[in-house]
């Protein structure tokens, strides 16, 4: 089952803390939600910097591109080996679709000029 975005911000959390270097484990699954939470959160800045509207499809494979490449910085930092590097990009994809279906997915497109951003990215 998906993260969703209180389980994603506090895996996020984690991992920015000064504490996650000395922790042993990590599970592929909390580095997913950690992995989704700042995706998104890039996703956000870029695409309210740039003010246009971008459909569901486009809006989800930025997302999922964004977690991926996290998941990777985050492993890297974590010495995962590459099944567990695999499952948490398949945990991430799965989180971020679901987290962008929960804040957007009753509009017609994304269009950051039509709604805020989720307000779990408040401070960050």
């Amino acid at each position: 089952m998906p993260f969703g975005w209180g389980e994603s911000q506090d895996a996020y959390n984690q991992v920015q803390s000064d504490d996650f270097n000395n922790q042993s484990s990590f599970g592929h699954e909390a580095l997913a939600g950690a992995a989704s939470f700042g995706a998104f959160k890039v996703f956000e800045d870029r695409q309210r910097a740039d003010g246009k509207p971008v459909s569901h499809q486009f809006a989800k494979e930025m997302l999922v591109g964004l977690a991926g490449a996290e998941v990777d910085k985050l492993a890297e930092t974590k010495g995962m080996d590459f099944i567990d590097r695999e499952k948490a990009k398949h945990h991430a994809k799965e989180n971020v679709e679901n987290m962008y279906d929960q804040h957007y997915g009753q509009q017609d497109q994304y269009d950051p000029n039509n709604q805020g951003p989720p307000p779990q990215l408040d401070g960050y």
